[in-house]
């Protein structure tokens, strides 16, 4: 039954990937191997009745025993034609066809059904004749057999791979930011023939509108005032160059990628409110570690949320990395030991942990996040190495507070900025950056599992203002 097992393996695999509970796989497996058992009973009962209904040869056998008196007379018939005008070509299909009619019928009786059966025989001649014809066909299907293959190679043309690049994608992912905050400061830009005081104060309102929110924003002006009365601008167009550069200086002293070799393991606490993205970001960041050569291990720590973990262990499966879990309920402190211990047993490079969507502003919840934080320090020292927080960019102000709260409760040491294709307020990045001075390690521009981009802030600026 070795076979069997192996049978069932794969099927409970396959019932895991499209959801079923996992108390229920065995079953649905079982009754899906019956299903199959019965289906092959049925179609074998069909084919039997099939071929019990099929016309067999002793009716013909009832017509031959059924004329022997008039085989007799036709035979003589046959014999005095024959003799009386000669013809060679009857004579031998006569021939040919009398001998397995003696098999069938005893004495001198097979030449008559030679004659009778003439008409149904005189089908096999045209059997011997592909012989002399099967050499122009083979000659006429050889040509054209070999020109489909030519256009076969020319028609597996990849265009799209070479042409969607990295800037590509970035830029795809800004359109509606850009068209937001670039679009509208390119065309108060070019209805203006000079830098003045009103120029300011719109520039002022569209940066606000963005979402840089007013602290980021007054920076931003005062700088660009300085820098216009050094005689940096002379005119509107200048003055975008000038804008660009500030929001790169600002970027750029917020970026910081994420160091996995500085621990084995390396262990990453993801925090965040329900709804921005955790867990995909989790099995995306899986995924980009993973394609590094390193080991991940995954922990489902978000026991609350009803399919949490059915979820991670989807993305798990699709980052082809383990994930440790417990029951739906259990204690996220215990699921982050058990994940800290089998990460430490197995020698992964990272650890990754999922958190329970915590409310910003439920005292209770936060404390239940530095529970696991103290879990997590004494089973590993130093752990977590990185507390990750994944803000949803849709979200505008909301986000900032989010970032605040979180970051005065567990220590956060890099954002992770989820949705940034789907909303007009990607101005909140530069904003969290400036005001909280967090690192901003990924930008999620996407569905797909390479759309989390560790942030470049001179390609985020290029192709937010391209």
């Amino acid at each position: 039954m070795e076979w069997f097992s192996r049978w069932k393996l794969v099927v409970v695999d396959w019932l895991a990937q499209a959801g079923v509970p996992e108390e229920q796989r065995a079953t649905v497996a079982l009754a899906l191997f019956a299903g199959l058992v019965v289906a092959g009973l049925l179609l074998a009962g069909w084919l039997v009745l099939r071929l019990s209904k099929k016309p067999a040869q002793p009716p013909v056998a009832e017509d031959l025993e059924a004329l022997p008196a008039s085989v007799e007379e036709v035979s003589e018939q046959v014999v005095e034609e024959a003799a009386a005008t000669p013809q060679e070509p009857l004579a031998a299909e006569v021939a040919e066809v009398g001998e397995p009619a003696t098999i069938e019928t005893p004495g001198e009786v097979s030449p008559p059904p030679a004659a009778e059966e003439a008409v149904p025989v005189a089908e096999e001649p045209p059997v011997s004749m592909p012989e002399e014809v099967a050499d122009t066909p083979v000659a006429e299907i050889s040509v054209p057999a070999a020109e489909p293959v030519a256009p076969a190679e020319e028609v597996a043309p990849e265009p799209e791979l070479p042409k969607v690049s990295l800037f590509d994608r970035m830029r795809a992912g800004l359109a509606k930011t850009q068209a937001s905050l670039v679009g509208r400061i390119d065309a108060l830009l070019s209805s203006s023939q000079s830098i003045d005081e009103d120029l300011l104060e719109e520039l002022e309102e569209v940066l606000v509108t963005a979402d840089f929110g007013m602290q980021t924003t007054t920076d931003l002006m005062q700088a660009l005032e300085k820098r216009i009365a050094a005689g940096e601008a002379d005119d509107p167009q200048a003055l975008r160059a000038l804008l660009k550069d500030e929001i790169r200086q600002r970027l750029r002293l917020e970026a910081a990628p994420l160091t996995p070799e500085s621990a084995t393991p390396f262990v990453i606490m993801v925090v965040g409110v329900n709804g921005v993205g955790k867990t995909t970001t989790i099995g995306k960041l899986a995924h980009q570690f993973v394609s590094q050569g390193k080991t991940v291990l995954l922990g489902a720590g978000d026991t609350f949320r009803a399919a949490a973990a059915e979820q991670l262990t989807v993305w798990g499966e699709r980052a082809g990395v383990e994930v440790i879990r417990q029951e739906s309920g259990s204690d996220p402190a215990a699921v982050a030991f058990d994940a800290a211990r089998a990460a430490a047993a197995r020698k992964v490079d990272v650890l990754i942990l999922d958190t329970a969507g915590r409310l910003h502003t439920k005292v209770n919840l936060m404390e239940e996040l530095k529970k696991i934080r103290r879990v997590l320090d004494r089973e590993l020292p130093g752990a977590p190495h990185e507390t990750l927080l994944v803000v949803d960019a849709t979200t505008g102000q909301n986000a900032l507070v989010q970032a605040r709260l979180f970051q005065e409760a567990v220590s956060v040491s890099g954002l992770a900025l989820t949705k940034l294709d789907g909303t007009a307020r990607g101005g909140m990045l530069v904003a969290i950056g400036n005001e909280l001075g967090l690192p901003v390690r990924y930008v999620g521009i996407g569905e797909g599992m390479d759309d989390l981009r560790p942030f470049d802030p001179d390609l985020f600026v290029d192709a937010l203002f391209e």
